[in-house]
């Protein structure tokens, strides 16, 4: 027996589903295709094909993780079945700016040090001491880490 954990892209309930060794699992069909996000509101957010110019909207709870990394005007992958969108594929590595953090105090330490700061998306990332107010840096998107300074 193989026991998986599946998440379910049209409702995003998570369940644990257990196979046979042998048995076999349909494939879908999923499409990608870039699109271009224009604006977001409360309840869904407007993405434009940048080829053929046309606007689809995708439910804000369908996006809920990475809605908070997009800008206007960038440029993102969005999965697609049966015409449906389900999914958005974001950049590993995107660059912000750090809108507020505290001082760096450095004290009697052995490993890194880091301090908690806001970024221009609201945003909050923990950060080493020495990265300040204004600078950019990179934020990897699948775990909304630090990387390096920009």
């Amino acid at each position: 027996m193989i026991k998986v954990k599946v998440r379910n892209l049209v409702n995003q309930a998570v369940t644990i589903k257990s196979f046979s060794s042998g048995n076999f699992i349909q494939d879908i069909k999923l499409k990608r295709k870039k699109m271009q996000y224009l604006y977001g509101d409360t309840d869904q957010s407007v993405f434009m094909d940048p080829e053929s110019f046309e606007q689809i909207e995708i439910q804000n709870d369908l996006i809920a993780e990475q809605k908070p990394y997009l800008n206007n005007g960038m440029e993102v992958g969005v999965l697609f079945w049966d015409e449906k969108a389900l999914a958005l594929e974001l950049p590993a590595k995107l660059v912000f700016s750090v809108a507020e953090t505290g001082p760096g105090e450095k004290g009697n330490s052995v490993s890194n040090m880091y301090k908690a700061a806001v970024l221009e998306n609201g945003l909050t990332v923990k950060i080493p001491l020495f990265v300040k107010q204004g600078e950019k840096i990179i934020v990897d998107t699948r775990d909304g880490s630090y990387v390096s300074r920009a």
